[in-house]
């Protein structure tokens, strides 16, 4: 009668592999190197590709709608195209908004300068965005103040400029911005406040739409405090020399 040997059992790990084969190394830093790479595209790439697209198709939502809509709030809005905007309004809000949209490349250093010194001496900071920044934020950023997000909105703003006519930021940003709860763009806000198309906008009608830009959820174009209808009126006052747009 044989007897028998121990009974050796192998590791799991060990199963199926050749004995005296040294362990495969886990391949770590490519798996790093990889996710590195994908949060990268996620982070830079993919906003770019995102603005090379919007440039010929209207964007369908933005992070504010959706935000809004998850706190109960309706999403009223419908594109409509530049040409169908009255030119009432696009030189309101440029006389508004940024008086210098058409020479600069998106940052209004001097207008960024003003607000640092009336800080510096008055511990407020007022706004200094363009309308290509505030497009940038409104089309991909959430609502919020944070050294992070000014920083993503520059990068965005950037790319806006680079690959975006004036015109098409113009019609973006009157396509997307908020008007009231719930109500977006041009067309849903001229339709709310005075019940017709964007593109038969008054001067004053017009000049009411930008005045409540800053503050849409509290300040009404169609039922305008005493703040609101000396701000239009200071609008009034000069949109005369934006009527052209950029040309």
């Amino acid at each position: 009668m044989t007897e028998r040997g121990p009974d050796v059992r192998l590791p799991p790990e060990l199963i199926g592999r050749r004995i005296g084969a040294p362990p495969q190394p886990r391949r770590r830093g490519v798996s790093w190197r990889r996710r590195a790479a994908q949060a990268a595209f996620i982070v830079f790439a993919l906003p770019i590709v995102l603005i090379a697209v919007y440039r010929f198709v209207p964007p369908p939502i933005t992070p504010l709608m959706v935000l809004r809509s998850l706190d109960g709030a309706p999403i009223r809005q419908h594109w409509v195209p530049y040409r169908e905007i009255s030119p009432n309004l696009v030189a309101a809000v440029m006389a508004s908004e940024d008086e210098n949209f058409c020479n600069h490349d998106g940052f209004d250093l001097g207008a960024m300068r003003e607000a640092w010194l009336s800080y510096r001496l008055t511990g407020r900071l007022r706004g200094a965005s363009t309308i290509s920044q505030q497009t940038a934020k409104n089309l991909f950023l959430w609502p919020a103040h944070s050294f992070v997000r000014k920083a993503i909105e520059a990068y965005l703003t950037v790319g806006l400029e680079l690959l975006w006519p004036k015109r098409r930021i113009l019609e973006v940003y009157l396509n997307i911005i908020e008007w009231g709860p719930g109500v977006y763009g041009a067309a849903s806000a001229a339709e709310s406040a005075f019940g017709h198309p964007a593109a038969a906008l008054t001067r004053q009608q017009a000049a009411l739409l930008a005045a409540v830009v800053p503050n849409p959820l509290h300040w009404s174009a169609a039922h305008p405090g005493p703040y609101v209808e000396r701000r239009a009126e200071w609008i009034m006052a000069r949109m005369d020399q934006f009527r052209r747009g950029c040309g």
